[in-house]
Order: structure tokens, then sequence, then C-alpha cells
């Protein structure tokens, strides 16, 4: 059996910097109005960001078939028989439906672990599934090791804007119109038992408060200095550097990180969101 190994775009690495790892990465679609581009190929988070700022409203949408046919058809050229796949949760998008699709066709062999989220995790496990393969480790005891690691995972949201998510489509006019009203901010979370699908865990008034609770719900949860933690900021790094302290604060010894938010969630949550995504790691 010989296995490759794919991700996306939603790791918030390019299918460049990951082929240097012998993974291979398909970039998921951005669209604003008529203009279409392929994630972290045609533009940058950072120039996401920008159209953010000026009040475009982006949308997503899953790689070009078209792409992963080709990808996928080379790769059974190399000798390949079986696509691995870790991609970004199937409740954010169909790119995992879509990968499966196309592996069939080709006749490859299809395995995969739905990681129910997107970004640090999704690039952690796929690495993961790649170095235990090249330690001889069958795939039934590759996909035990990512489930464990899944069980662990979650992510917590902290949109500053609630006109955008309406505008976006996440969340109902009258939803928003309250929220902007009551200068309510919801605590949005994604794991498995969400499916991985946002849903709202907690509301709150401030961001403070919302970073208060966030620490709360994350020892409620049993996170401990064993966990990796990331503080992902969409355009708003003063907040981001307040988050992590209080993270820090409260879990000393663990592995802590910052990283700006994966495109294709930024341009749903919008600018100012905060999130904090946690997960055990497995050595």
């Amino acid at each position: 059996m010989k296995i490759a190994f794919i991700t996306d775009s939603g790791t918030g690495m390019s299918s460049a910097l990951w082929k240097q790892e012998g993974i291979y990465s398909l970039p998921l679609q951005i669209n604003d109005g008529d203009e279409n581009f392929y994630d972290l190929e045609d533009i940058t988070i950072e120039q996401v960001y920008e159209r953010l700022r000026a009040g475009h409203i982006l949308s997503t949408s899953l790689p070009s078939l078209g792409k992963i046919e080709a990808l996928f058809q080379e790769l059974k050229d190399e000798g390949y028989d079986t696509i691995f796949a870790v991609a970004i949760s199937e409740g954010l998008s169909g790119t995992l439906g879509a990968i499966r699709m196309c592996a069939t066709s080709l006749d490859l062999n299809f395995e995969y672990v739905d990681c129910y989220v997107t970004a640090v995790v999704q690039a952690y496990m796929v690495r993961k599934a790649k170095a235990m393969y090249e330690q001889g480790k069958r795939v039934n005891e590759i996909k035990a090791v990512l489930e464990k690691i899944v069980h662990s995972t979650n992510t917590l949201i902290l949109p500053d804007d609630l006109q955008h998510l309406k505008r976006s489509g996440r969340l109902t006019p009258l939803a928003a119109a309250l929220g902007g009203l009551l200068k309510i901010k919801p605590m949005l979370q994604i794991n498995e038992h969400t499916e991985g699908k946002v849903d709202v865990l907690d509301k709150v008034r401030t961001m403070s408060k919302a970073m208060d609770k966030v620490i709360d719900h994350m020892k409620a949860d049993g996170v401990d200095d064993s966990y990796d933690i990331t503080v992902a900021h969409v355009d708003d790094l003063e907040n981001a550097l307040l988050l992590q302290g209080k993270l820090k604060e409260a879990f000393p010894d663990a592995d802590h990180h910052m990283i700006s938010l994966v495109s294709v969630v930024a341009l749903h949550t919008g600018q100012g969101t905060q999130a904090v995504q946690y997960f055990k790691r497995i050595d």
C-alpha cells in the first residue's frame, strides 16, 4: 500500500509549503462578487483581511473538482493506490465528499478522519498521520490515534461583529438585531459534539467577559498543561495578546501559539474575531 496524505488550505498553509513535507494540499476557493480566488495561491490571509476592512462580503467554496482529479491522477501515475485525507470539517465544507468522490472515480482506496474543525488541529493531524505511516503503523492504528486527538479538540470563537455574521448568512437577521441592541457577544464552538458545525455555547456582554468565559469553559473541559493552545485573531492583535496572556496565566505550562485566523473561517466571522483552539498532543 502506497498512501498519499491529503489536506486543504483550511490549515492556513499553502500547497507549496505542504509539498515540502511530502503532503498534498488542495486550495479552497474564496469568492468576492464576480472574482474567484484559490485560497493561499491567488490571495493571502492578509489580503482577505483587507477586503473585510473595506466591507466586502466574501464566501467560500470547495476546491475545484478539476484540481482534485488532476492531482489524484498524477498520484496514481506515481504508484499511489490510497488517499488518506484530513480535510476541513464536513460540517463546514463539502471538501471531504469531493475528495472521496474523485478518489473512488479513479479506483483509489480512500481513508479519512474528520477533524471536526480546521486550522491548527487539521495540520497537526495530517502530519501525525504521515509520521505514523512512515514508522510502519497500519491505517487502523493511525486512525485510532487521530480519533483520540479529535476527542480532546475544541475551537471557541468570539466574533466581535454580529452584523457581519448576519450578512454572511451565519446568523439570522433577528438575532443580529437583538445582539446589536443588547450588545450581546455570542461565544461559538465547533467540535465533534457539534458535528463540525458552528453552534452557540454562551452569550456575554463584553469581549473581556467572553475571554474569562473561555477559560472557565476550558477548565470545565479538562484542559490542563498537557494541551496545545492557539489563539487566532482577525486583524486584532491587541485583544489577541490580552487573551493569550489570560490563557498563559490559567495554563502556564501548556504549549501556547498565536496565528491569524485562517481565511475560510475569518471571512464568515469578520474583523475583531478572537478564537481559541485547543487539543491534547499525542507523542
